[in-house]
């Protein structure tokens, strides 16, 4: 009798406490991650050597295009020499094969190999500007490729300086990161190709030629059969010579007339 009365009791505690058991709240569920915004472009580790902006491009493994028409041109080699033989520093604004996808279907074809040259050479500039130079860089900005007008570029940056703009008159981007970075190479990537004006704008038509000089009227040079004519000084001459002439024999007739009146 008391072990039933002990499993009732037991029994009716359970069961008071199972409510209490259900009626807890679900656990909440776990808060979402903020949105991450757009990972800049990671930088390349390169090994101590020579400067080699073509290995550093294949490294980075997403400039496929610039680092063929780099090799086709033969600007790696002069970077190569100019990084390694020289003081000279140099940046270069890398378009990733994502730019070049944007381009309008032939552009690259239509180019002759001049131009090609000249595309490549647009996006190095021969001196080495690191990102807190941005601000303080003076505009124009020449290229690789020449100054003037239509070979080089304005480079502007926001108040923060965080945000640096490239405009070629063509085009606007902004770098999207940095590749590459010490103290004498900068490579930083641009989601645009930079078209430079002197490329892909017409060239201004050249100057026209000076209009040729007259005619001479026919008759002053050979123009016709004049007689030569005589001189000033040699008319005169003849007219003093036959006047002297007529006065001596004026005089000659008036002698004679007086002698024969006097005989």
């Amino acid at each position: 009798m008391k072990t039933q009365i002990i499993i009732s009791i037991s029994l009716a505690f359970l069961l008071l406490n199972i409510p209490k058991t259900l009626s807890l709240s679900p656990a909440a569920a776990p808060a979402k991650p903020p949105p991450s915004s757009p990972a800049p472009a990671a930088q390349v580790a390169v090994t101590p050597g020579p400067l080699d902006v073509a290995k550093i491009l294949d490294k980075a493994g997403r400039f496929t295009v610039f680092l063929r028409l780099l090799k086709s041109t033969q600007e790696d080699v002069e970077l190569y020499q100019q990084l390694n033989e020289t003081h000279n520093g140099a940046t270069v604004f890398a378009p990733s094969d994502g730019a070049f996808s944007g381009l309008k279907a032939g552009t690259l074809n239509s180019l002759s190999d001049g131009d090609k040259s000249e595309l490549v050479k647009y996006h190095i500039v021969p001196f080495f500007i690191s990102s807190a130079q941005f601000q303080t860089v003076s505009n124009p900005v020449r290229t690789q490729a020449g100054s003037g007008g239509r070979l080089s570029m304005n480079i502007t940056t926001d108040v923060t300086g965080s945000s640096v703009n490239i405009s070629t008159g063509i085009v606007n981007t902004t770098i999207s990161g940095t590749v590459y970075a010490d103290s004498r190479l900068a490579i930083y990537q641009v989601d645009k190709v930079l078209l430079p004006l002197d490329v892909f704008t017409p060239r201004p038509p050249p100057p026209a030629p000076a209009p040729a000089p007259a005619p001479e009227k026919a008759g002053k040079k050979g123009g016709g059969a004049e007689s030569p004519a005589v001189p000033k000084s040699d008319k005169s001459g003849a007219v003093r010579r036959i006047g002297r002439r007529q006065d001596l024999v004026i005089l000659v007739l008036g002698v004679g007339w007086i002698a024969t009146a006097v005989l």
